[in-house]
């Protein structure tokens, strides 16, 4: 490694680093700021407060922005390099803009690897005690904890419904299980109430009939209450899409297929989920390249030209991001097609970039 390597290198990290810490900073007090009110109606330890809730808030928080802070870094020390003349120094040099590149797709790839552990490793630990601590301290705990209208296929050609669900009595209303042969309903469950029994691991169907058919014959069965093992827990009909934070990747992957065995719609939201994690890394590599491009040149309007133009591409990077995972989530898009396009485009528009880039 050459003494301009190391060179760019430190400028990148120490770039990257500095505005970071900066940024969660100024983020925390903002966050404080609207949520002192909670902390002190519910009595929050301070010690809780920094340790508990922002000490495993900045993983999170470094994930979350890391391709949009490289972005901003590249810009901004490659645009004082080449107002300063650097650039043209080190290519005069003889050193090409290809080699020149090789320190920054280092410090790109090592901040990607990082997202990457972050992302499907750390912040899903990181989470719990977040999340554990909002929860006591920051959310109302009186809040309704009922899921209305729930359809779930719990088995091939098996679904349940439920007109609604209280996940913190655990006790569920107008319950229906069907059964299925052939598109042929072949077995009916259906109750008034139903409540889990939490010592037995069991549920309890009160004012229930059911119905077996076989073709034109059908017996029916009434009873005031059933006691029954079905393949399911109060926990899956009040699923949040947000407790996949607290997944990592291996648990994320299992739930994936859990979901898709059942033939649950809401999996896409999960696949999304688990394709971001993936897709995100690469953005550290593209944006890089993108920033490097169009701040190397040496430009009347300085760093502010660049810092501008930098982050309009940033800005459209995210809301490609969005719009794909809209048409992944409510469309006929596939997740992983969804979650890479707004890569595939832009590494486009990075070869352009540097295609043209001076040399």
């Amino acid at each position: 490694m050459r003494t301009i390597d190391r060179y760019i290198i430190k400028k990148f990290l120490g770039t990257f680093f500095f505005t970071l810490v900066l940024l969660i900073f100024i983020v925390i007090v903002f966050d404080i700021s609207e949520k002192i009110d909670d902390f002190l109606r519910h009595e929050a330890p301070l010690r809780a407060i920094i340790f508990v809730y922002y000490l495993n808030f900045v993983p999170f928080f470094i994930n979350q922005f890391s391709y949009l802070l490289t972005f901003i870094a590249v810009i901004f020390f490659t645009s004082r390099m080449a107002s300063d003349s650097e650039i043209i120094a080190i290519l005069s040099s003889g050193i090409s803009f290809w080699r020149m590149l090789y320190p920054y797709f280092i410090s790109a790839v090592a901040l990607g690897l990082l997202s990457f552990f972050l992302a499907n490793f750390i912040i899903p630990y990181t989470n719990r005690s977040m999340f554990a601590f909002e929860n006591q301290y920051i959310r109302d705990p009186r809040g309704e904890y009922t899921a209305q209208n729930i359809h779930k296929q719990i088995s091939p050609q098996t679904f349940i419904y439920l007109e609604n669900f209280n996940r913190h009595t655990s006790v569920g209303w107008k319950f229906t299980l069907e059964k299925f042969k052939n598109r042929e309903m072949i077995y009916k469950l259906k109750g008034e109430d139903f409540e889990w029994d939490s010592l037995r691991s069991r549920w309890q169907i009160k004012n229930y009939y059911i119905r077996h058919i076989n073709g034109m014959n059908e017996s029916i069965t009434k009873g005031k209450k059933l006691d029954t093992i079905l393949p399911f827990t109060p926990a899956d009909f009040t699923e949040d899409i947000e407790e996949v934070k607290i997944m990592n990747y291996f648990v994320l992957r299992k739930h994936i297929k859990d979901k898709e065995l059942r033939g649950d719609p809401d999996v896409i939201k999960y696949k999304v989920k688990k394709y971001e994690r993936i897709a995100f890394p690469f953005a550290t590599l593209i944006l890089t390249v993108i920033g490097v491009s169009v701040s190397s040149r040496k430009v009347r309007g300085g760093i502010g030209f660049h810092l501008g133009l930098g982050l309009a591409l940033t800005f459209i990077y995210i809301l490609f991001m969005q719009i794909f995972t809209v048409f992944a989530t409510f469309g006929d898009l596939p997740p992983l097609i969804a979650v890479w396009i707004p890569n595939l485009i832009f590494g486009v528009i990075a070869f352009f970039l540097i295609k043209i880039a001076p040399k």
